[in-house]
């Protein structure tokens, strides 16, 4: 397409965007404008040569006329991906890890001290663990406060469950036992 989902560049864009967002259709785009050799590579791929183009596990469905028919037919969602709902798509991040933890930034660099001492406290433990970067994606970071009832980032999950942010790693710590809740034990 012209321009991205929160930006679409012409009315065709903005258009199909639309429609996908209504039928909770999942998607994703590129922009042609930023890439020449892509823009004209892609019509000549699909002899399809107007733009948007709408691609579904790799077939072209076609264009913004083709997809208002599909919407107008009821066909658009047996065509197309479902989007996930948002307490689905935090599951299974959630869940994508035995040991998941999280907060601003990750294992590499943390964004904020309370992330940094929570990193320190979970290397000690040596128990393994994967970080999600709140700051990537602000609807999990929005999302997960709601379906955690948690305010606060960081936030630790083990096992799909939620044990809490630093405060409650630093007393699981003091208490001898954050060794024993990260590997599931109690």
């Amino acid at each position: 397409m012209k321009g991205s989902t929160q930006e679409p560049r012409c009315g065709f864009s903005r258009q199909i965007v639309a429609l996908l967002k209504e039928h909770g259709i999942q998607f994703s785009t590129f922009d042609i404008l930023s890439d020449d050799e892509v823009r004209q590579g892609l019509k000549a791929y699909s002899d399809w040569p107007t733009y948007p183009q709408l691609y579904a596990n790799g077939e072209l469905v076609g264009g913004l006329d083709i997809v208002k028919e599909l919407a107008e037919s009821g066909e658009l969602e047996n065509t197309c991906p479902k989007a996930a709902t948002m307490e689905q798509r935090l599951k299974s991040i959630i869940n994508q890890s035995s040991v998941m933890l999280f907060m601003k930034g990750n294992k590499a660099a943390a964004k904020c001290g309370f992330s940094r001492q929570t990193l320190e406290l979970l290397d000690g433990t040596g128990v393994d663990y994967d970080t999600f970067d709140i700051l990537e994606d602000e609807e999990v970071r929005q999302g997960l406060k709601t379906y955690s009832n948690w305010p606060t980032y960081p936030q630790l999950y083990v096992k799909g469950d939620l044990i809490g942010g630093l405060d409650i790693l630093k007393e699981l710590k003091e208490s001898g036992d954050l060794g024993s809740v990260l590997r599931g034990e109690s």
